[in-house]
């Protein structure tokens, strides 16, 4: 059941990024209160203050656009968060744009 959860967030994400939300106007205001709302709680307790080690520490496993995306959506889901596709898509291009700064 993992291994199929896995596939399915994977396809998602696929069909996410064929719409290119990257490309889309992102509302960095919205996407960083969203990050706020459901994210930093979970990131603080993992990695204690704000949380954002998890972007910046040695490590890290994400290297492109589409494993960023696939990991909010994944969380997303972890979550129970309730975003749509394209609010994890602009959580996703926040996350790029202020901690991974990757352009694939």
């Amino acid at each position: 059941m993992r291994h199929f959860i896995t596939a399915c967030l994977a396809l998602l994400s696929t069909q996410v990024m064929a719409s290119e939300p990257w490309a889309k106007e992102v509302d960095h205001k919205a996407a960083k209160e969203l990050h706020e709302k459901a994210c930093t709680g979970c990131h603080t307790k993992m990695y204690g203050g704000d949380g954002s080690k998890i972007y910046t520490r040695d490590g890290r496993m994400l290297s492109t656009k589409l494993e960023i995306l696939q990991r909010v959506a994944s969380c997303n889901s972890t979550m129970n968060a309730g975003w749509f596709p394209e609010e994890e898509g602009h959580v996703a291009a926040w996350l790029n744009k202020h901690y991974y700064r990757f352009e694939n």
